[in-house]
């Protein structure tokens, strides 16, 4: 057997998994800013927070990012599909800026369609500037904070960050795992102190987010839909359980411990959406041919009795004024009445 001379080199050793982590933790946390905070907090940390020591396995060790000196108060949590309507995505974003406009913290998950949607509606609502004292939105993500996903919310994650909190249980470098997802969703209704739901299939997260809600004890809020929509049936499936039946922010308020927040009678969220009727009688004939559910073009020319040339182009300039979206496989939908 040959045994190598001292002098010879030999090949280096790997780092432990273990070492290798806290490397890639040690130089997340020095790229801490004044302007955007990352912090590791582990329980009994005065800055852990003290919602998450209900649940029966509190994270041992928490991640932030954000303006962390900003105290989030009372928060609810905005869920739903991935793949929303239109209408689900608008609904969303309208309750979020209301809700945040009473001082109420929306915290989401970061993922397409309804999570981004409430983050948006947050931050539009929130006021600009450092010194303000709330955190205006908190996205719980199931990655390390080193990395975005999905990517297409890279830039909505810098902006949470800006006016709020990103939030992970997981260390950096953390890729996106399917088993991480429910286990952020517990963290999502553990923060809340409600959860709403706005459009859900019946086997979906934010069902398992309304579920872990109620077995804590919390609100649950649900926007009813279409009976046509298969989006509509777990939020319809939650209000036989009990959830409360939403159509405006004040809903939702009116049952949480708000006494410190602003009411304010404008707080209406989705059912504030009153539009003048278009002038062109082609336009005003196809709005109410659409009326609340979306439709396919054959439909819409049948009920309208508009020619397929006049329905393209007023569709089309509907659209352009945000009165109407087109959806996969030529369905139109009615954004607001």
């Amino acid at each position: 057997m040959h045994t190598p001379s001292p002098d010879t080199p030999t090949a280096p050793q790997a780092l432990p998994d273990s070492l290798v982590g806290c490397e890639r933790t040690q130089a997340w946390l020095g790229q801490s800013t004044p302007e955007r905070q990352h912090a590791v907090w582990v329980l009994g940390d005065p800055c852990y927070p003290a919602a998450l020591l209900a649940l029966h396995d509190p994270p041992p060790v928490l991640f932030a990012c954000g303006q962390l000196a900003q105290t989030p108060g009372l928060c609810v949590a905005v869920v739903g599909s991935r793949n929303p309507t239109p209408q689900g995505r608008e609904n969303a974003r309208a309750l979020a800026h209301s809700l945040q406009l009473a001082g109420v913290c929306v915290v989401s998950g970061l993922a397409l369609g309804i999570d981004g949607a409430a983050h948006q509606g947050a931050l539009q609502a929130a006021p600009s500037g450092l010194s303000h004292p709330g955190c205006a939105t908190i996205a719980v993500v199931a990655t390390g904070l080193d990395r975005v996903y999905p990517r297409a919310h890279h830039g909505l994650a810098q902006q949470v960050a800006a006016q709020g909190w990103l939030l992970s249980e997981f260390p950096p470098g953390t890729p996106p795992l399917a088993h991480h997802f429910p286990r952020r969703n517990r963290l999502i209704a553990a923060l809340s102190s409600g959860v709403l739901v706005v459009e859900a299939a019946l086997k979906s997260g934010s069902l398992i987010t309304a579920d872990l809600a109620l077995a804590m004890g919390k609100d649950v809020f649900a926007v009813p839909g279409s009976i046509h929509s298969p989006l509509a049936r777990g939020c319809h499936a939650l209000l036989r359980q009990g959830a409360k039946l939403v159509e405006t922010a004040q809903d939702v308020l009116e049952e949480l411990p708000v006494h410190a927040l602003s009411h304010n009678p404008s707080l209406t969220g989705v059912s504030a959406q009153t539009l003048a009727l278009p002038s062109d009688p082609v336009q005003r004939a196809l709005l109410d041919a659409l009326g609340h559910d979306p439709q396919p073009l054959d439909v819409l020319l049948w009920r309208s009795g508009a020619s397929l040339e006049d329905a393209m182009c007023a569709l089309h300039d509907l659209t352009l004024a945000g009165r109407v979206a087109e959806m996969p496989g030529g369905i139109f939908q009615s954004l607001g009445r």
